[in-house]
């Protein structure tokens, strides 16, 4: 069960609705290099990045996905940003764009999938100043209708890490625009955890311990049965952040993210 209690990268809105502050939302793509090309795909979205996206709403990071079935491939994010910058684009559009199509896509696949994560901070834990370094990407894919169930299971979750795991620093994201589409595994909802070692993969799991400890003898599996009951499926990516080839350093401030 580490893999349900383990973090993004996602199809309920009316979480954030509650917010004073405008909607944020992260803007992903999901690039896959060309395998004799490695070194000039990667070479060229480190210098568009360092040119065109280190700091601001434009400022960007890149990871690489480490397992799974899109091991190898790239995340090439820029966010949070309110919806309404992505009228604007890129202050230099022309020049972006063009350093772009010379220096990065040719190296690609041309396979890419993109995706938007509004930010549901309301859920997540940024409650210290870190600098990224891994990431467990752990993604479901939520039945049709079951949103609003899903939500009262995330919060008796965060009542256990808000108990018996403060230190944890975690981030939750929805998709903002799914495609309900049953024959694919959907990435609804994603909870990303943000830490420095592997070897908290090797520590013994206590959630379903904690879990009774906050909630109450023998509720583990009520809770288990309800997971199962909202949901299709789940996936866990862990991801590298990759500060050569990105535009920002990774540092995260908890007053900006609170």
């Amino acid at each position: 069960m580490k893999k349900v209690v383990l973090s993004i990268v996602l199809c309920l809105p009316f979480a954030l609705l509650a917010q004073a502050t405008p909607e944020m939302i992260f803007s992903q793509v999901m690039l896959t290099p060309k395998p004799d090309k490695i070194a000039e795909f990667e070479a060229g979205i480190s210098a568009h990045n360092k040119k065109f996206h280190s700091e601001g709403l434009q400022g960007a990071t890149v990871y690489w996905i480490a397992n799974g079935k899109n091991s190898g491939k790239y995340i090439w994010n820029t966010g949070p940003m309110p919806w309404a910058a992505l009228d604007a684009g890129h202050p230099d559009k022309a020049n972006h764009e063009g350093d772009w199509n010379k220096n990065v896509a040719p190296f690609t696949t041309g396979n890419d999938e993109a995706f938007f994560f509004t930010a549901d901070f309301a859920n997540s834990n940024f409650s210290k100043d870190f600098t990224q370094k891994n990431l467990s990407v752990f993604m479901l894919d939520i039945k049709r209708f079951k949103n609003m169930e899903f939500m009262e299971l995330m919060k008796k979750v965060k009542k256990v890490y808000a108990e018996k795991m403060p230190e944890r620093i975690y981030g939750v994201y929805h998709n903002a625009m799914p495609s309900n589409d049953d024959r694919t595994f959907e990435r609804d909802m994603g909870w990303v955890e943000f830490f420095d070692s592997m070897g908290i993969f090797g520590e013994d799991d206590k959630f379903p311990q904690y879990y009774e400890e906050v909630h109450g003898a023998n509720t583990f599996l009520d809770f288990v049965k309800a997971f199962e009951n909202v949901t299709n499926g789940d996936m866990m990516e862990l991801w590298n952040f990759r500060a050569d080839l990105s535009g920002t350093d990774g540092k995260v401030e908890a007053i900006a993210r609170q």
